[in-house]
């Protein structure tokens, strides 16, 4: 506790610090509240960035800077009431440079004023689902016309051009002599890989822009009032150039599954299109305005990239001995690689349904 007080010392912090305890279960940073014993004051969160996955801690913090700064200025020019509770604010170190600071250890801290009267929800369902479509499609409109240029936080995250370079490699070496017994996966891999990897060329062609995206889009990464109105996008480290394709797919392949990441039973593993409508629903009504035809055109394609791209991660992982994802059984990346896949093939399935629910949803 007292070391814990000590590293809050360095940031410019309001009141007199009355306690530091854990706060939630992060699975990537460590976080604790910080409390402070007059009640005019507010509380902090204080957060250990976590080294292994952020390499880059100056580049981190600055998008996340870049991006707060944008987002407050969008509605300070609005005139929003109760700005401090809608968008994150990080404190600088005592000097002044920077909003993070490196203990004598080498761990990377920061803190930020915390967000009294929130919550946050894990539930999925369409009235949920319809919200963080809206929040986080109005995150990526305020931030279409961000002046800075930011960094990749985890380079190549997204890409699937990257992931199956990944996949050849690690069938190229076969380390566990795995490749004869998912041969079928990877047939079906290499027969949708063409197509899966159109965002690059579009990209590549000059007619798909990298827009600055969440990338980490998960119903608990919003905070909502005491009315149940979303109050702000959370869980920042993220943040960085992608395509709008990341936001819209990586949700939907979570939130749209009707069974587990890691369900052995493929019976239970099926794309739910309530959820899809929902979804897509909240996030046109407040990112048409922004999107090309071309992005537009593509939200099918979205909705299955992303169970693909886990596919190709998952089996990449088992060929290579599962030595990236935790397994809890010797056998546990290939039972994601079956799951997955077969969410992608119920994607697949339902792509004219999305396509008409797109185009009913715009006109």
């Amino acid at each position: 506790m007292n070391d814990l007080k000590y590293i809050v010392s360095h940031f410019t912090t309001c009141g007199t610090v009355d306690g530091v305890a854990p706060l939630g279960a992060g699975l990537i940073n460590d976080s604790y509240r910080v409390t402070t014993a007059e009640h005019v004051s507010p509380d902090y969160v204080l957060q250990r960035i976590n080294r292994e996955i952020f390499t880059d801690i100056d580049m981190l913090q600055g998008n996340i800077e870049a991006v707060t700064r944008h987002i407050r200025g969008k509605l300070e020019a609005a005139h929003v009431d109760d700005i401090d509770r809608k968008v994150l604010h990080f404190l600088p170190v005592c000097d002044g440079t920077k909003t993070y600071w490196r203990d004598d250890d080498g761990n990377y801290w920061r803190m930020m004023v915390f967000i009294p009267r929130a919550k946050t929800y894990s539930t999925v369902n369409p009235q949920y689902s319809y919200h963080a479509g809206a929040a986080f499609g109005n995150f990526e409109a305020m931030l279409a016309d961000i002046p800075d240029t930011l960094g990749e936080t985890i380079p190549n995250f997204h890409n699937m051009e990257f992931r199956l370079q990944q996949l050849h490699e690690a069938v190229a070496n076969d380390v566990c002599g795995r490749v004869a017994e998912v041969r079928y996966y990877l047939d079906e891999i290499e027969r949708r890989a063409s197509y899966m990897c159109r965002a690059e060329q579009l990209h590549r062609e000059g007619v798909l822009p990298r827009r600055v995206c969440h990338c980490d889009t998960k119903v608990d990464n919003m905070m909502f009032d005491e009315q149940g109105r979303v109050l702000c996008v959370i869980d920042l480290d993220t943040v960085m150039p992608s395509f709008v394709f990341s936001d819209y797919g990586d949700f939907l392949r979570t939130a749209g599954n009707t069974g587990r990441e890691d369900d052995p039973d493929m019976e239970n593993v099926n794309f739910d299109m309530e959820i899809f409508e929902a979804f897509t629903r909240g996030y046109l009504e407040s990112a048409r305005h922004f999107l090309l035809p071309v992005e537009i055109g593509n939200l099918p394609y979205a909705a299955a990239l992303f169970p693909y791209m886990q596919c190709v991660r998952f089996l990449a992982d088992y060929i290579n001995g599962d030595t990236y994802y935790k397994i809890q059984y010797p056998m546990h990346n290939l039972v994601r690689t079956r799951a997955q896949f077969k969410l992608l093939q119920s994607v697949e399935q339902h792509h004219d349904d999305m396509r008409h629910i797109i185009d009913r949803l715009i006109r």
